[in-house]
């Protein structure tokens, strides 16, 4: 009888299942549950800005995602993330995708996002891209450019205080107040001045030439960006 119930606690030890997953070393990819990958961030983020500017009077239009020719660029080529053509102005938008504290001055090559690392100038950077647009639309000699940089929510501002007044020229924004402040901007321009500057006529031949202008070739904006990047890491 002792013998019969030492036996049943000599029971073997139920063996520890297989993991038959990939291994994480070996998976390219890994993904995290819950987390947004950065392409993703990037379409909700191309979303949020399309329905700013989907907001916008009717006597506005828009293009987005320009590579138009630049001579004067490193890889031959100007990237306008946003372009709104109003009667008033033209507006050249730059987005950005930062989470931090965004430190800079009008003047500073360099701008910091939370004291950890750089990024150039969006300011300085979005000047190159308006002097590309102003190349390829010379006959209109009366155009005003006005520069706007938008960051997304998860950032916060530690800027010159002049970049969020409407009177000025260059704008740091955040997307969800985009078309407010391309609105308010229009509003200003449209009491300084005594008459649009821009006819509907004129409004249609800049949005055809800078349609036209804008290179969809895949092979062609996959070079521009791996010149970008390779800039970005040799300096």
């Amino acid at each position: 009888m002792l013998s019969k119930l030492l036996a049943l606690f000599k029971q073997e030890r139920p063996r520890r299942r297989q993991d038959t997953s990939p291994s994480r070393k070996n998976d390219p990819t890994p993904r995290i549950p819950g987390k947004i990958e950065p392409v993703r961030i990037g379409e909700l983020g191309e979303h949020k800005i399309n329905i700013q500017l989907d907001q916008l009077p009717k006597d506005c239009r828009y293009l987005s995602d320009l590579l138009i020719p630049n001579p004067k660029s490193r890889t031959g080529y100007s990237q306008i993330d946003h372009f709104v053509i109003s009667p008033y102005g033209l507006f050249v938008i730059e987005t950005k995708n930062y989470n931090g504290e965004i430190k800079g001055g009008r003047k500073d090559k360099y701008w910091s996002v939370s004291s950890r690392y750089k990024m150039y100038n969006p300011l300085l950077q979005n000047e190159g891209h308006i002097k590309a647009l102003a190349s390829h639309l010379g006959e209109f000699k009366a155009a005003k450019y006005i520069s706007m940089i938008s960051f997304t929510m998860r950032c916060r501002f530690s800027i010159d205080p002049a970049l969020r007044k409407i009177g000025s020229d260059e704008l740091i924004v955040y997307d969800v107040e985009l078309s407010e402040f391309i609105q308010r901007k229009t509003t200003r321009l449209k009491a300084e001045l005594t008459a649009p500057i821009f006819t509907p006529e004129q409004m249609n031949a800049i949005h055809a030439k800078v349609n036209d202008l804008n290179i969809t070739d895949p092979h062609a904006r996959a070079e521009h960006v791996r010149k970008l990047q390779w800039r970005k890491y040799n300096g």
